[in-house]
C-alpha cells in the first residue's frame, strides 16, 4: 500500500492535509467572500436521524426542564432554567473522520501503530483533537445536477475533471473538496427502516488519487461514506485507505449540500472545527459556507 504523505510534515505530525490550509490560503479564502452570506452544511441531529445497524442511536436527555417547576421545584428570585444530555455515536450525521479512524495492515497514517488506538485510553496518535480547525477556500463539485446519483455509481477521475470544468474551479493546494451526490437528498422522507446504507454512489480509488493529488486538504460529502458502495471486487474501504491512512486527508461525511448547489455556490470561504475530544476518532460538527 502506498503511503504518499508520510514524513511529509515530519515524523511526528498528526494533522496531515490540513498542514496545507495555512495563513496564506486563509486570506485567499477571505478575499471570495462578496455577499457575507452564511450557509450551514449541516444535518440536523435528532433521535430519529437514520445511522447504519451496527451503530447506536442518538439518546438525548432532559435534565432540568419546565416539568420540574410545574412539580414544584425551587426557582430562586424567580430565575427558571432547562439543561439536558447528549449521547451519540461520533459518526453519525455530519461528521468528520480523525485520522486514526481506519487503516490497513497495522499501520495508520504517518506509520503510527494501529495497537495505538485503544479501548482503554481511545487514541493516543491520530485523535480528533489533533485535527486543527480548517478554514481554506471551499469548492463544490456538484454531481448532481441532473439529479441523484445511482446508487453504485463511481464518481472516478472524468467525473470529478467535468465537474470542476462546469463550476470553472480547479482543485488547489490546501482546498476543502465537497462532492455532491444527491445521495442524502434521495433519503428524505423515507421511512427510517428503508434507507440502506450498503449502497450508495461515491468516490472512486482513481477520484480519490486525483484529489490528493491535487493537494486538497479535506474532502467531503453528502453520502455517508464518501466512497462507492458496493465496494469494488476484493477491496474494503479503498477510497478511506488512500485518503486518511496514505495521504492523511481527514473525510467530512453526511454534508447538507444542496443549500450550496442553490446558491450557485462554486467557490467560497469554508469553515469546520471538530469537537476537541482527546482521543476520538471523528466528531460531529457544522460545517458552514460563507459566500
Amino acid at each position: 500500500m502506498a503511503r504518499e504523505a508520510w514524513g511529509r510534515w515530519g515524523a511526528e505530525d498528526e494533522a496531515g492535509a490540513p498542514n496545507l490550509a495555512g495563513p496564506a490560503e486563509v486570506l485567499r479564502a477571505a478575499s471570495l467572500v462578496r455577499t457575507g452570506r452564511v450557509v450551514p452544511l449541516a444535518q440536523t441531529l435528532h433521535a430519529a436521524m437514520p445511522v447504519p445497524g451496527h451503530r447506536a442511536g442518538m439518546s438525548h436527555f432532559m435534565g432540568r426542564d419546565g416539568g420540574d417547576y410545574a412539580a414544584g421545584a425551587k426557582r430562586p428570585g424567580g430565575f427558571q432554567f432547562a439543561e439536558d444530555t447528549v449521547v451519540l455515536p461520533l459518526h453519525s450525521g455530519t461528521h468528520v473522520d480523525a485520522l486514526c479512524h481506519a487503516w490497513c495492515d497495522d499501520l495508520m497514517y504517518n506509520g503510527f501503530p494501529g495497537s495505538a488506538v485503544r479501548s482503554t485510553t481511545g487514541a493516543q496518535r491520530l485523535g480528533v483533537e489533533k485535527l486543527p480547525p480548517l478554514v481554506t477556500r471551499g469548492i463544490l463539485l456538484d454531481l448532481a445536477q441532473d439529479g441523484p446519483l445511482a446508487d453504485g455509481t463511481p464518481v472516478g477521475r472524468a467525473m470529478l475533471e467535468a465537474a470542476a470544468a462546469r463550476a470553472g474551479v480547479v482543485p488547489e493546494p490546501g482546498d476543502a473538496v465537497l462532492l455532491r451526490t444527491g445521495w442524502l437528498e434521495a433519503q428524505e422522507g423515507r421511512p427510517r427502516r428503508l434507507i440502506s446504507f450498503d449502497a450508495e454512489p461515491g468516490l472512486d480509488e482513481e477520484g480519490a488519487v486525483w484529489l490528493a493529488g491535487a493537494g486538497v486538504a479535506l474532502v467531503g460529502a453528502d453520502n455517508y461514506a464518501i466512497e462507492v458502495l458496493p465496494f469494488p471486487p476484493g477491496q474494503v474501504f479503498p477510497v478511506h485507505q488512500r485518503l486518511l491512512r496514505d495521504h492523511g486527508i481527514p473525510l467530512l461525511e453526511g454534508m447538507q449540500l444542496k443549500p450550496l448547489a442553490e446558491a450557485g455556490a462554486t467557490a467560497f470561504l469554508f469553515v469546520a472545527a471538530a469537537l476537541p475530544i482527546k482521543g476520538a476518532t471523528g466528531s460531529p460538527l457544522t460545517p458552514v459556507a460563507v459566500l
